[in-house]
């Protein structure tokens, strides 16, 4: 029995009728000793399954170095949601942690993000992210019963798939609770960029945007 439901099936499949350019999701995993390394890749399969525009390719982090050096993955489980088919591109999103209950929302849009191979962002924050000379690392903390959280890690993805410069990462706090505990995370979601501006809470676009050009100044 699979993890989604039928009627979530038939309504991603009619969701992933919009796809336009193919998707390709990288699945890092190993058969032993990873908390929901199995769910995640299952939840990949299943999400794969349901569009012909959408390939899936897994790994192993311990047996296949290779990939895991090409893709800077850091942790298991892990999926790279990006570009494929002939023109395949890596964003630098990331989701560090099974997607499921609210995360499994922004792994749905990221998706459709990358398929449309357009952000979203405002026409300021382009220009902004356009500027970056220094690439950026965004951490979101999130945990799956959180409501604002998904906001939060679609904004950081967001950012990853407008600019090169950019990586963003979802981190689900209770798969590594010693992330969560280095960067002092007592609520969610918490944003952290380049390891030194912490920001609490999901904010808007606009708010990020000020945070962002403090991480240029720094």
């Amino acid at each position: 029995m699979g993890l989604l439901k039928e009627q979530d099936k038939n309504v991603l499949r009619q969701a992933f009728q919009a796809l336009q350019q193919p998707v390709k999701l990288v699945v890092f995993t190993q058969p032993m000793e990873c908390m929901y390394c199995r769910e995640t890749r299952e939840v990949a399969e299943e999400v794969a399954d349901l569009s012909d525009k959408i390939s899936l390719e897994v790994f192993d982090f311990t047996q296949d170095r290779e990939a895991v050096d090409r893709y800077t993955i850091r942790r298991i489980p892990a999926i790279v949601v990006m570009r494929g088919g002939d023109q395949p591109k890596d964003f630098g999103i990331r989701f560090y942690g099974i997607p499921a209950g609210y995360e499994f929302t922004p792994f749905i849009e990221d998706i459709l993000m990358v398929s449309r191979g357009d952000s979203g962002l405002s026409e300021a924050s382009r220009a902004l992210l356009a500027q970056l000379t220094k690439p950026l690392h965004i951490q979101v903390f999130v945990a799956p019963t959180c409501p604002y959280c998904p906001q939060a890690v679609r904004l950081a993805h967001q950012m990853a798939l407008q600019s090169d410069m950019v990586q963003a990462d979802m981190i689900e706090i209770t798969e590594f609770p010693h992330l969560a505990l280095f960067y002092q995370v007592q609520g969610v979601p918490r944003t952290v960029i380049n390891d030194r501006i912490k920001i609490d809470g999901a904010i808007p676009e606009a708010a990020m945007m000020e945070w962002i050009k403090e991480a240029m100044r720094g």
